[in-house]
């Protein structure tokens, strides 16, 4: 019973912080602005189609990123020496550090028309690429912030894979290529799915990326949920539906995801 007691303040804070939240999305969800029930604010958002489709496509884009890009540095970061994984663990954390809001900013000056990247490329000679307030920039955006999501889970998945699984593929004449397809990419998946998963989700909810580096011109999930809330647009039934679908669809994503991650399970173990 002491045991169990303890868990009480952690139960009120969910309670408090996360079930009522949730409750109150709900409600407004259904709820009609004169209070009554209603089904309206969901076939409401058949106009809205092309900002879902929009925000899950570009975080699918920067969830691709980012494990193309986070694998391999968590296999290099799993195989240097242990002292040089704390150094370059805090350098990868190093960035996250600084406010998010500021680091957003800091793109701003580097993909701008006179910032740094084109100054950079006028040096060589190249012509300045037009990269601010488009959607590459808004991928680029996301990749950079979230990358480290997509790394940290990886890396604590290999470093923990037992080196003689290796060691023992390679002596039974396995290549390099057939050695990671079939021992260390298949141990790995626990960390690869929970880093696209930590990707994903932050990616297609996100709003200041786009408002800072898209400029608004491409309005997503999260812009369009803000615009309810608090824009000229106020209609925060209409947000909260917006906001629950969304978060079924992200529910439903890992789901399944978590389904696909027990299925290779037992197959590594079989």
């Amino acid at each position: 019973m002491k045991r169990r007691s303890l868990a009480v303040p952690y139960v009120f804070w969910m309670a408090g912080f996360i079930v009522a939240p949730i409750a109150l999305i709900v409600v407004y969800a259904f709820t009609a602005k004169s209070g009554g029930f209603t089904m309206a604010n969901f076939s409401a958002m058949g106009k809205y189609f092309s900002v879902f489709s929009r925000s899950f496509a570009l975080a699918l884009i920067a969830t691709v990123v980012c494990l193309a890009m986070g694998y391999p540095a968590a296999g290099m970061l799993a195989r240097v020496p242990a002292r040089r994984q704390r150094i370059l663990m805090m350098l990868l954390m190093l960035p996250m550090w600084m406010n998010f809001l500021l680091r957003t900013y800091a793109w701003m000056s580097i993909l701008e028309e006179t910032g740094l990247l084109n100054r950079l490329l006028g040096v060589f000679g190249i012509s300045p690429v037009h990269l601010i307030n488009t959607q590459a920039a808004v991928v680029i955006g996301m990749v950079y912030n979230f990358l480290p999501f997509m790394i940290l889970p990886v890396y604590s998945v290999i470093v923990k894979i037992d080196r003689s699984l290796i060691e023992a593929a390679q002596d039974l004449g396995g290549s390099p290529r057939a050695v990671f397809l079939r021992v260390t990419l298949p141990l790995s998946l626990p960390g690869v799915l929970s880093g696209i998963t930590m990707v994903f989700v932050p990616a297609v909810s996100t709003f200041v990326i786009s408002q800072l580096l898209g400029g608004g011109k491409d309005i997503l999930l999260g812009d369009l949920i803000e615009m309810q809330f608090l824009g000229q647009a106020y209609n925060p039934n209409l947000g909260s539906a917006i906001a629950l679908v969304m978060m079924v669809v992200v529910m439903i994503f890992m789901f399944f995801m978590n389904k696909f991650g027990e299925g290779e399970d037992k197959a590594v173990i079989m």
